[in-house]
């Protein structure tokens, strides 16, 4: 009951505090604190009120971010999740990645990161073999045609 008060009382505020009003209204409370200064004599108190109500709304607002970042991750995870149950070639041990300890993932990602290297490598070797070939079928169809290769003149 708590959670789900909380969790929609969050939304609201996420969605109230993005909004451009939110900023304006914020940008006129300091610009109302800094024109209220000479009144006060930029005293002590007088600075002490910005800094405790800056204080306070951010404290508040780290709970209502945390809370908006948990749902979206969690979401992100829930559809990355579906994308890999559904896809036949994808490792479906994949799912539920996150919940592994951090040894597991440090594995994970040293896979990957294996993956990748030899990924760059392969793809290295494919583009000089593609390039050589097309260089012999150039070299042949000036050959054909009699032609001087470019090359030569060099």
């Amino acid at each position: 009951m708590l959670s789900d008060a909380f969790s929609r009382f969050a939304r609201w505020m996420e969605r109230q505090s993005g909004r451009p009003g939110a900023f304006v209204t914020a940008f006129a409370v300091v610009l109302v604190w800094g024109l209220t200064g000479p009144l006060f004599h930029f005293s002590d108190t007088w600075q002490l009120v910005i800094n405790t109500g800056t204080t306070i709304v951010t404290f508040l607002m780290v709970f209502i971010i945390q809370n908006a970042q948990n749902r979206d991750t969690q979401a992100i995870h829930l559809k990355l999740d579906e994308l890999i149950r559904v896809t036949h070639s994808a490792r479906n041990g994949m799912i539920d990645l996150e919940e592994m300890p951090d040894t597991e993932l440090a594995k994970v990602k040293r896979s990957f990161e294996h993956l990748a290297k030899t990924a760059e490598c392969l793809d290295h070797r494919i583009d000089e073999k593609v390039e050589r070939a097309v260089e012999r079928e150039v070299d042949e169809e000036l050959d054909e045609r009699g032609l001087p290769d470019p090359a030569d003149r060099r």
